[in-house]
């Protein structure tokens, strides 16, 4: 299976890197920003939804994500101190609010969520290594 390498520049493009990270696991210390960079970072273990489930219960692939231009973070239902803590990465949306300048929101399992607030939206996605096995797939209630 191919490395992916996924470049966001309109919520369209943020569309297509959501679906391949929904799922994706993250230690909450493996996630960061550097207000000096203008960069909110972090590494997870994403599902690789892309490679089927042709062996057993699906992939697991390990990835990074950056968000550049970004000139706050807004951090909500997450204990950030808890450096071991793992938060289940449900999806990445952008608002525009101010052509080009908007916010981007990632929301997690259990309600908490991270808001970026950006000058424009500019995020890179990409794969780290191999795949592994992973222990099951992803399930979702579905709500009417």
């Amino acid at each position: 299976m191919t490395d992916l390498k996924l470049l966001a520049l309109d919520s369209e493009d943020l569309e297509v890197i959501s679906a391949h990270t929904q799922d994706a696991v993250i230690r909450v210390g493996e996630m960061g920003y550097v207000a000096d960079d203008q960069r909110f970072a972090f590494l997870m273990n994403r599902f690789a939804w892309e490679a089927g489930q042709k062996r057993g219960k699906g992939q697991r692939k390990r990835a990074a994500i950056h968000f550049d231009r970004v000139e706050q973070v807004k951090v909500s239902g997450i204990d950030l101190d808890a450096k071991d803590g793992i938060l289940e990465l449900l999806s990445i949306t952008f608002e525009l609010s101010d052509d080009p300048s908007g916010e981007v929101l990632l929301s997690f399992a259990g309600g908490g969520t991270i808001k970026l607030g950006v000058e424009c939206l500019e995020a890179r996605m990409q794969d780290l290594g191999a795949a592994w096995g992973a222990k099951g797939t992803p399930q979702h209630d579905l709500v009417n």
